[in-house]
């Protein structure tokens, strides 16, 4: 196959950041996303319906001209989140979901529960209107290894929620263990998950083979081989759980390549041309457009896009810039370690 049509994707958890960022990364998304979700973890994070309003139309003055992009709004779930104002958020249309970091799990997460009793009235009231909570999965406590806290997460912490709530819409956002596949594919109804193009890509090896690569390192970290694999599998597979969410998260390069880095990867540039290569490596170009493009609103209640794009599969490899260039200063642009043929062209 050399050329592919498929209904216009969606990008279901993006980071845009604020102010100069903003303005020097919107264009790579919404150049091929028709709508994405919005991460709200800025600083200070987006809390309330009336700051999510506010930022959207920072993003919507930020984007091209002649982009059709959508952002969905989400709301930073705090032990103070007013469950009222969630509502309201909810039946303006103006917000998609809300999203829980636990407390110091990754940027700009300080803000974020630490006690999920104080956190269950806003849940039992998403429950009861049907407005989904995107988790970022992972527990905080020292104790934990780091590789470990998906797992650990699952087991304390979102299982018990999803006993005790278990209408509450879920997404498992950026799974990256074999123990998060498994148990969206265990579950009967109301969870799904998302999947990054980098977790597809690169396993630990790429942060540590070599010397400290720190533009590979990114919060869940990636895992071993072993969940790479079953990532590929659970992406490939056509099961409607699974979509496309890429956390493509900026970082200006001088805050990544130093002491104390940041975790985040920046990939919304060159995103389609390496999953595009992932699919047809894995045989499966059949499946892509159910992963980017049609899952994620089917889990989300909302129609798929009407317009398409294509991809052509060229003979040489595509070159794309290794640094986005933006007011706030130079950003690294995710390298697959391998050379991308396929070719947004329209």
């Amino acid at each position: 196959m050399t050329e592919l049509t498929l209904r216009r994707p969606d990008d279901w958890h993006l980071h845009l950041r604020d102010g100069e960022m903003l303005k020097g990364v919107i264009a790579d998304s919404s150049r091929h996303f028709a709508r994405a979700i919005i991460m709200p973890n800025l600083v200070p994070p987006v809390v309330t319906t009336e700051d999510a309003a506010a930022y959207r139309e920072r993003i919507v003055a930020a984007l091209p001209a002649a982009d059709r992009f959508q952002p969905l709004m989400t709301l930073y779930l705090t032990e103070h989140t007013d469950p009222d104002d969630v509502e309201k958020g909810k039946q303006s249309g103006l917000i998609t979901a809300v999203k829980l970091y636990p407390a110091g799990a990754t940027t700009n997460s300080h803000s974020g529960v630490r006690d999920m009793e104080k956190a269950m009235p806003v849940l039992e009231r998403m429950a009861k209107i049907g407005l989904p909570l995107c988790v970022h999965g992972e527990v905080t406590s020292p104790e934990v290894d780091i590789f470990d806290r998906e797992a650990v997460f699952i087991e304390t912490v979102l299982d018990p929620l999803r006993r005790r709530l278990p209408e509450l819409r879920i997404t498992m956002e950026h799974v990256t263990t074999q123990d998060g596949i498994d148990y969206i594919k265990s579950s009967k109804a109301n969870l799904a998950g998302s999947i990054t193009t980098h977790h597809l890509i690169i396993n630990r090896n790429a942060i540590l083979v070599g010397g400290i690569r720190p533009h590979y390192y990114c919060l869940p970290v990636a895992k071993r081989e072993s969940h790479r694999v079953a990532l590929r599998a659970a992406a490939i597979s056509g099961d409607p759980r699974f979509f496309l969410g890429t956390d493509s998260a900026p970082h200006v390069d001088p805050l990544k390549e130093c002491a104390c880095g940041c975790a985040g990867i920046y990939s919304s540039l060159n995103t389609l041309s390496c999953l595009a290569h992932v699919f047809e490596e894995e045989g499966a170009l059949d499946k892509f457009e159910a992963f980017t493009s049609l899952n994620g609103p089917a889990w989300y209640g909302l129609p798929a896009n009407e317009e398409t794009i294509t991809l052509v599969r060229r003979a040489e490899p595509i070159e794309f810039p290794p640094k986005r260039m933006t007011g706030a200063g130079s950003v690294t642009v995710f390298d697959p370690m391998f050379p991308l043929h396929w070719d947004v062209v329209s």
